[in-house]
């Protein structure tokens, strides 16, 4: 395991609450250049977290050199490929109150971590936080990191009504902080069951996490998710993944049969009407294939979310 590690800076005292430190977790994989263009930019933080993981499937995927201006600690964790595999071991190694997990395309906002900080600060109720996204490059094309960060900086110039917490069903996996003492207690997990992307593994983490405390979406967290295409999942191992997941889920009673069921029927609708015409960022040929394997196994009573580690 491979380890930067330099001061800690000290947690800055909230008279009003208990003050909370907070560490943020990106697990990556095979993205070395969009990782070494992000991990930087957590210097724009007006409160810089207390620690950093990142979670790798090689060495390889990260350049050193690119956290060298960082002043927290960072540590670099090397573990076998699956984000759900990847976050639990950063969630086990965590020493923070929170864990603020990132994927490794997410921009924060310069108040992102502390804004995170006095949500848990003065709401011990909530175990599970998302935020609010000015844009999602993964329904489109992708964003670069430079158009991120000027949509951030046009969001910043607008007015700003007073900060709002609301109950969500699921965090976004994409920016997802969680209290890490009653996920602990509770031994809770990711479910590595759910290989590779461990697509849904967000909601089924916040579903979990909902009978510890408060689920929330609070609009004070902003940020950008890029959707860098760059390494994603197989299209046919992604179509395996948007049936057996959600089904998977309903079994384990952690998703309704409602929301597993526009999932899947939204999901199969545009992979059957765009594969005429697909999207040049999408394999849609590839996602119909894998919806099709999937009910194959349904019907033979084989359907499993690791079945995609087999598919070609």
């Amino acid at each position: 395991m491979a380890q930067v590690q330099k001061m800690i800076p000290e947690t800055e005292s909230r008279p009003e609450a208990r003050p909370v430190t907070v560490a943020i977790g990106i697990p990556s994989c095979g993205r070395k250049d969009i990782l070494s263009a992000v991990l930087p930019l957590i210097s724009r933080q007006t409160r810089q977290p207390d620690e950093i993981y990142v979670c790798l499937s090689s060495p390889e995927d990260m350049d050193p050199s690119c956290v060298a201006g960082l002043s927290a600690r960072v540590i670099v964790i090397i573990s076998e490929r699956g984000s759900c595999r990847q976050r639990n071991r950063i969630l086990a190694a965590a020493r923070s109150d929170v864990i603020l997990f990132l994927d490794d395309d997410f921009l924060m906002a310069p108040s992102y971590i502390e804004e995170v900080g006095r949500l848990f600060s003065e709401n011990e109720d909530v175990v599970v936080a998302t935020g609010t996204l000015i844009a999602d490059g993964i329904i489109g094309p992708g964003i670069s990191v430079d158009s991120g960060l000027q949509l951030i900086e046009a969001d910043l110039a607008k007015p700003r009504p007073a900060p709002t917490v609301k109950p969500i069903y699921n965090a976004y996996g994409c920016n997802m902080a969680v209290r890490t003492g009653p996920a602990r207690d509770a031994e809770l997990s990711f479910d590595e069951n759910l290989p590779l992307y461990g697509w849904l593994e967000d909601v089924d983490f916040s579903r979990l996490a909902a009978t510890l405390g408060r689920v929330v979406q609070a609009d004070s967290l902003v940020g950008v998710h890029l959707g860098t295409k760059k390494a994603r999942t197989p299209g046919i191992k992604f179509g395996y993944s948007q049936i057996a997941n959600p089904i998977y889920l309903i079994r384990k009673d952690t998703m309704s049969i409602r929301h597993a069921g526009v999932q899947i029927v939204r999901n199969l609708i545009a992979n059957v009407v765009k594969v005429w015409r697909p999207e040049p960022w999408v394999d849609r040929k590839g996602r119909l294939r894998g919806n099709a394997r999937a009910f194959l196994d349904l019907l033979a009573g084989r359907l499993a979310p690791k079945n995609v580690e087999g598919l070609e």
